[in-house]
């Protein structure tokens, strides 16, 4: 399970550490793609899997479902880390999420999200405002 906030930069080459307790989790090879939200979204590969087995049951006939497929999975790339732990994030990537120096990066659960800082932190910001409100709204699923 990954959890945890970390900071960390990314250098003019596009590499970036990935959090030395997220390595093993994600193991020797991991699937980016772009997120929700203007991140970007690392799943080991076992998660990946089941995602693409979800995800083509989704109704091809349904426009909505075609348009999130593309989106997903027209951004997704195979990735690794090298010997320092790092990762290199391609260049779409890092142009959709606005990776360019200070990062985040996030567990959440089954997968990893990459956040430009400032994103982040306008993103936390807003809905710490309104985490109450969010929590209060998810309570029927028994948490």
């Amino acid at each position: 399970m990954f959890m945890g906030e970390y900071q960390h930069n990314i250098d003019e080459k596009g590499r970036m550490i990935i959090p030395a307790k997220f390595r093993d989790e994600l193991g020797e090879s991991f699937v980016l793609t772009r997120g929700l939200d203007q991140c970007v979204f690392g799943y080991p590969m076992e998660e990946w899997k089941q995602l693409e087995e979800k995800m083509k049951a989704l109704p091809f006939t349904k426009k909505d479902a075609r348009a999130f497929t593309r989106f997903f999975f027209s951004g997704a790339t195979e990735s690794q880390l090298d010997k320092q732990g790092r990762v290199n994030i391609v260049p779409t990537l890092r142009k959709y999420a606005e990776l360019d120096k200070e990062c985040v990066v996030i567990g959440v659960s089954n997968r990893i999200e990459i956040w430009s800082k400032s994103i982040w932190e306008e993103y936390f910001a807003q809905s710490e405002e309104s985490f109450a409100d969010i929590a209060e709204s998810i309570m029927d699923f028994d948490l």
